[in-house]
This record gives C-alpha cells, structure tokens and sequence, in this order.
C-alpha cells in the first residue's frame, strides 16, 4: 500500500479466499451414506426423507437440528458443471457487482482463487474435473477474459488418504507426495507458475504438512480458531478432527508458527493468518470477529480480515452477507479504512508495511556446467533452504529431487548421472522458489 494512500489511519482488509475446486455433483445415495457417516443414522435414502430431515420431522434422538444443518437446502445447492460456474462468475466477478460496496480507496471487492487439481482419485463419485491444471487453467483463462486482474490464483491442496478415496479426509502430506510433488512440478514446468499463498484442504495442517509448508510458501491462510462454533454436535468434527486450531491465536494479524506446534507463536519464517468460513456448516464469520478485526486494525494499524467458501456453490450470498456486517459492525470503528484485497497483497502489507517498498524482487539464473544444473540467486532472497526442482523427462514424466547447496542462499546444483537420472532423457528442467514478500520466479531450461 501506498504511504498517500491511507496516511497514518487503521485500516483493515478483507480478503476472500476461495477453495476453487470447479464444479461436482452428489445425488441423493451419497447424501444419505454422508449422514451415516457423520452421524451414524441409517435411513432410506429418498426426496420425500430428505425434505423431512431438513425440515426435522423425523425421530433422530436430539440430532434433528444437527442433521438439518448439514443436509441444507442451501449446502445441497451445488454448481454441477462448468456452465453453473461460469454463469456465476460472469455476474460476480463483473465491475458492476464489484463494486456495489466501494472500500476507501475506490476499489471493488477481490477474489483470490485458490485453484486445486484433482487427480490421484480411486473413483470420481461426485464428478469433479479430473485432471492435471484444468481447474488452474479456467480460472486463468477467466481472469483474462474478464480483465479481473485485481484477483489473484493461489494455491489449494486436498492431502489423500490411505486408499485415495476422494471422500475421505487425510491429515497428512506424507501418503500422497507422490501426487502432491507431480502437481507443483507441472504448475512449475507447464504453467510457470508458483504458489506463494496456501489454503489447506479439510483445514488441515499436521506436522508434515506444515514442516511442507515451511520449505515453500511464505504465506497461509489457515488458522480456523474460532470460539464461537465448535463441532455444533457433527461428530465428524469432534476434537479438531479436521481443521485442528484450538490452540491457535485469535488475532487477525498472523503469526509465525512454531518448528514443532504449527497452532502457536514461534520463529519460522511462514506467516499463518486466521481464516474462517462462511456459507457453511462450522467455524463461520460472525459480527463479532469483524469487531475482533477492526480492533485489531486499531490497536496494530493493520489487520486481515479473511474468509473462505468453495466455488462449487454460489458465492453471492456469501459476499453480501459478508458486506452487510462489515457496513454494520464498522460503524463502531469509524477511524478504520476498508480495502477489499487479495490474499497475497494483504500479507505483503501487513507483514512488510514499514519497508515501504524497499525491497528486491527474487530473480534467479539457471544453466548447465557439464553434467551439473546451476542455479543461482541473482538477485533478492529465496523464502525457504533451496529452490524447488522440477524436472520433465522426454516420455512425459515430472520427477522432484533435492539440491546439492553449494553456497547457502546463493548457489545450488543438480548432478545428473547413474544415481539420478540420465541427462540425455531430460526434456525440460526448471527451478521455483518464492520469496518471502511472496513474489516468485522459475527458470526452465529445454533440452
């Protein structure tokens, strides 16, 4: 943020995260196994028990309200294909809905898109779009096409479970690095792309995953703690089940997370900023979280105020019910600015507000010294111990390694030979690294 531009006033922004996954579908059977799930309840699947259910006139022993929650017409109201997405977007992202509500710099409302893949799936029961960057791809494509430039594409990763059922939830990286490694290359190699902001999957982050975390993305939207709502009798959510930040700061400034406790103050380099829900069934955005925030703001100048929803439902209704109590709560705390920003923009303005600028953008060079691939730091800093290596093979397959560190923050090199691969079945190499303003930069080299 420009120092002209708010002075010396607080000012808090807002910043829409999205957990963009495109579109799915879940017919009748899988709504009811879902509450057997949850809930243990064993019931005919049926349209006439479904509208009993979401209007509580049947028999669930106290879990009437429970059960109503989630099976909601609302919830059920699922964006079943690209069309439904695309109708949606052609309306909320137009200037016209933008800017309905201005913030107090003259801006309209920001979307960041944190676009996932879906691949690596034992089965496709709810008919997602499988495939490397498809869900990437449409979201730049429509950016481009709707000249949305004050959006940004961020990063989204949904960790698979033993099985790789795409319906069960897993808390850890390890079992699918295959996967996960397989996608950051491609968004490397094919896109020229690299995260630098993370919303977690299931709300998600266990040791692995934030040690993961801590290696490449400098800024993360996670921290669900939330003293309002707990698991709202869904046993699925008993405990921090999924989404684990009972131990978490409230504030909405962010933090930097302990080595060994992810949830508490600590000295790693990432930053983890409270992100709740809205438009969902648990940990939603309440009056008095915005209060939370814009005295935040107050008491350190700045503060983030976040939430999340997912694409594959209408996110209108998410959007004005989150401008009708900012317009309210705000009045209590008139001295504090609103600027509607991204996610990366705002961490950048929070975290870096007093350099005022004076920083360098990480520029790195790659080349090949004989068998050896070079690279190095020319310019800024890199976030994490060592670039993210990328390689392409000329049969289409994309394999990640480590560096070998020459010269720590300066130098790193990649030996090809017969205890790593054969440089003469390389198509591409490529390295990625963020830096902890959260710009990035990627050098690939064809063979």
């Amino acid at each position: 943020m420009k120092n002209n531009e708010a002075g010396d006033a607080p000012v808090m922004h807002i910043v829409h995260c999205i957990d963009t996954e495109g579109p799915l579908t879940e017919d009748i059977n899988e709504t009811f196994k879902r509450l057997k799930v949850i809930f243990q309840i064993d019931i005919e699947p049926s349209k006439d028990n479904l509208i009993k259910l979401q209007n509580k006139r049947i028999n669930l022993s106290g879990l009437e309200d429970e059960v109503a929650t989630v099976i909601s017409p609302t919830l059920l109201n699922y964006n079943e294909s690209w069309k439904d997405i695309e109708l949606m977007l052609k309306d909320c992202m137009s200037s016209e809905y933008r800017d309905q509500l201005l913030d107090d710099f003259g801006g309209g409302w920001v979307y960041s898109w944190h676009c996932m893949d879906h691949v690596g799936y034992s089965d496709n029961r709810r008919r997602k779009d499988l495939g490397y960057g498809n869900v990437y791809r449409y979201y730049k494509n429509i950016i481009e096409e709707m000249e949305s430039h004050q959006d940004e594409i961020n990063w989204h990763y949904h960790p698979l479970s033993f099985d790789r059922n795409p319906l069960k939830c897993a808390a850890n990286y390890v079992n699918s690095f295959d996967v996960l490694n397989n996608i950051l290359c491609r968004r490397i190699i094919d896109e020229n792309w690299f995260p630098t902001v993370n919303r977690p999957g299931f709300h998600t982050e266990r040791i692995d995953i934030h040690l993961f975390l801590e290696q490449w993305i400098p800024f993360d939207y996670a921290n669900n703690y939330s003293d309002t709502d707990t698991d709202n009798g869904q046993k699925d959510l008993i405990g921090g089940r999924f989404g684990d930040w009972r131990r978490s700061s409230r504030s909405w400034t962010g933090y930097h997370p302990s080595h060994d406790d992810y949830q508490v103050e600590g000295l790693c380099r990432r930053i983890i900023f409270r992100c709740l829900n809205v438009g969902t069934r648990f940990k939603t955005i309440k009056e008095q979280h915005v209060l939370e925030a814009l005295s935040d703001a107050e008491k350190n100048g700045v503060s983030i105020l976040s939430f999340a929803n997912h694409d594959w439902r209408d996110i209108r209704p998410d959007v004005e019910y989150i401008r009708n109590i900012v317009t309210t709560c705000r009045k209590k705390h008139p001295n504090v600015k609103i600027k509607f920003s991204g996610a990366r923009e705002a961490a950048k303005d929070i975290t870096f507000r007093n350099e005022k600028g004076n920083y360098s953008k990480l520029i790195l060079k790659g080349y090949f010294k004989k068998s050896k691939f070079i690279v190095e730091v020319k310019q800024g800093e890199l976030f994490g111990p060592q670039p993210f290596l990328a390689i392409k093979t000329i049969d289409g397959k994309y394999l990640h390694d480590n560096f070998d560190v020459e010269i720590p923050t300066k130098r790193y090199s990649y030996t090809f030979d017969h205890h790593t691969i054969d440089k003469r079945v390389i198509s591409k190499i490529a390295a990625a690294s963020a830096d902890k303003y959260g710009h990035y930069d990627i050098v690939i080299i064809g063979l």
